[in-house]
């Protein structure tokens, strides 16, 4: 067998604690490909936590039969920051609680000081590039100087993730279908991973708002590439994916059993685990670009009441819900009817029906570009 565990201990917050992160390692450190697994980095996620803890089992029974024939980290937890984090008995694992922000925003650039480190190193070899360019990314990577707990969270999880050629950040939504974000230019290379999850929608953005974890690892590559031009080929090495778990309640062992075992022939098929994954599921989508996903907020407080179901399609000017004021003196004006600004689907709705003005209220996956960003920037 050739797993290992490792648990990096996180700058301490207070005097007297400090928090770990847990990685399983599977496979010979060096070996290619290499992927990098992480679940909930937005802590409140279980769906995905869930579907860690099942892989988990799938992986050790292949380690234990020698079917391991890449490397693979898995992360089960990416975020024990965010699970200390309780109010009420609530817990609130999407920000961090000391104004640290978003736990999936305003991730390490690692591409500044990366052109001029690998300045005269790269030649018309395009595996060469690759070797030389991860090799600059670790450099990058070991030389983050955590500050605290929290920095110290994302220079862990960036080290473990920066030079592998797949990288997928589990997550979930409020209530959703399950959905998945790429790059472009990872489309229609990534079409086996969307099929095997059975992503409902596929979403492409280069810049998604924000500087998301996948990103961080997908994006070096294509602006590297950019900056040099044709004559010095620079291939998009690391495939980063975010997969949506669909909604939070979306969690037992019946629904997130199959979504590992996806995920292990996803594995399979990309050469990191041995035996035959059987034919690939016919998909359900073709991927869209982002930029046609509408963002539907509440212009208002109130109780949101749905008019339209989860994966309904729906038509420009469909009420897609009411806004109800239950402090309305008349009934007949105590709602507000929010319409779908484009034809689509409804991929996902909000879990928690009283909403606050700004608040998202639910995404419409269209077919073609708004005229603004809000399908790029979704919620903080």
């Amino acid at each position: 067998m050739t797993k290992t565990t490792e648990r990096i201990t996180l700058v301490s917050p207070s005097p007297g604690t400090h928090r770990q992160l847990l990685a399983h390692r599977y496979g010979r450190p060096g070996t290619r490909p290499k992927a990098y697994l992480q679940a909930s980095i937005h802590a409140d996620e279980t769906p995905a936590m869930l579907v860690a803890d099942h892989l988990m089992r799938l992986l050790d029974e292949a380690d234990a039969k020698g079917a391991i024939t890449g490397e693979i980290i898995l992360v089960p937890v990416a975020n024990p920051i965010g699970l200390s984090q309780s109010l009420n008995d609530h817990l609130l694992g999407r920000h961090e609680a000391s104004g640290g922000g978003n736990f999936n925003r305003s991730w390490p650039d690692l591409y500044p000081t990366l052109p001029k480190r690998v300045a005269g190193k790269l030649g018309s070899d395009p595996k060469r590039n690759i070797e030389t360019i991860r090799a600059a990314l670790r450099e990058i990577a070991g030389e983050l100087q955590p500050g605290n707990e929290f920095s110290s969270l994302r220079s862990a999880l960036t080290r473990l993730a920066v030079d592998a050629d797949i990288v997928l950040d589990m997550h979930c939504d409020d209530e959703a279908l399950m959905h998945l974000y790429l790059i472009p230019q990872h489309w229609p290379e990534a079409s086996d991973l969307s099929a095997e999850i059975g992503s409902r929608a596929t979403l492409l953005a280069e810049d998604s708002g924000g500087h998301s974890f996948d990103e961080t690892f997908s994006t070096p590559w294509t602006r590297l590439a950019v900056a040099l031009g044709s004559e010095t080929p620079v291939p998009a090495a690391c495939l980063a994916a975010t997969i949506e778990y669909r909604g939070q309640a979306d969690t037992s062992d019946e629904i997130n059993q199959p979504d590992a075992q996806a995920l292990f022939r996803f594995l399979q098929r990309r050469g990191l685990i041995a035996g035959d994954p059987g034919p690939l599921p016919k998909p359900f989508c073709e991927a869209t670009g982002l930029d046609a996903t509408e963002v539907l907020r509440s212009p208002v407080a109130g109780i949101v009441c749905y008019r339209r179901a989860l994966g309904a399609r729906v038509a420009k000017g469909d009420v897609i819900a009411e806004i109800l004021n239950p402090l309305a003196e008349d009934p007949s004006q105590a709602r507000l009817p929010l319409a779908a600004g484009t034809d689509g689907f409804l991929m996902t709705r909000r879990q928690h029906k009283m909403v606050r003005p700004g608040n998202s209220i639910g995404k419409i996956v269209g077919t073609e570009p708004l005229p603004s960003r809000q399908g790029y920037l979704l919620e903080d």
